[in-house]
């Protein structure tokens, strides 16, 4: 089975976030797609986050239509605590090839992996912990938008995988679609499917009481509103 692992802060988790998996699942026919909320995200440890049942509950209510696409724990703090405010962790972060590797434990020899990732974050991939080593666990599928090339998919990976620039020199001008496939690397591009959504900008609406319509799905929307969520932030 083609399966993909979707990880994030997902807080909240938003249409744009839901576009990427579905056009994934159709695309490289998933037929499953597992949403790991990070417990504590090496990138964000200094920064407010939403407790971690919190998103992970609005995993559940954004996904519940969609029978291929299941809320995960694989990041789930040990503890399980109960939700509470947002407020800043001092934790060990959680690192992306460790929950890879974990979650590599449990599937079959026939499963292809696949690890689906904005374009914005892929340009970052090169500081991730053991960065390298996660293009030997997984296959990647970036959703890509307008103004990226494939050469910037090729500089953006680590250095012991990245192209000398002679190389992605003539790839500069042509658009970040189809597939890089180099030595130890397979990275799929997926096109078209970049929703102008940001977390952040649904938070701001949220503290200000204003409509999350098309941001969100209703379920989603509903839970903010209950739960009094991003209220203080």
């Amino acid at each position: 089975m083609n399966i993909g692992l979707f990880g994030g802060t997902f807080d909240p988790i938003h249409e744009g976030h839901l576009a990427l998996a579905t056009a994934a699942r159709e695309r490289f026919q998933l037929g499953r797609i597992y949403f790991v909320p990070a417990n504590h995200p090496p990138h964000k440890l200094r920064d407010p986050l939403t407790a971690f049942a919190h998103r992970y509950a609005m995993i559940a209510l954004a996904t519940e239509s969609e029978a291929a696409f299941v809320p995960s724990l694989l990041e789930a703090p040990a503890d399980a605590p109960a939700p509470a405010r947002a407020g800043k962790s001092q934790a060990t972060p959680n690192y992306t090839i460790d929950t890879i590797r974990t979650f590599k434990r449990t599937l079959r020899k026939a499963d292809r992996l696949f690890f689906l990732i904005g374009v914005d974050a892929f340009d970052e991939i090169a500081q991730w912990h053991e960065a390298a080593a996660l293009f030997a666990e997984c296959e990647f599928i970036v959703a890509s938008r307008p103004g990226y090339s494939l050469a910037d998919i090729a500089n953006a990976l680590p250095e012991p995988l990245r192209p000398k620039a002679s190389v992605t020199k003539p790839f500069n001008k042509q658009p970040a679609n189809g597939q890089l496939v180099l030595p130890g690397v397979h990275v799929h591009m997926l096109e078209n499917v970049h929703k102008n959504i940001s977390a952040s900008a649904i938070r701001e609406a949220a503290k200000a009481k204003k409509s999350l319509a098309r941001l969100v799905t209703p379920q989603v929307a509903e839970y903010i509103r209950k739960m009094n969520l991003y209220s203080g932030r």
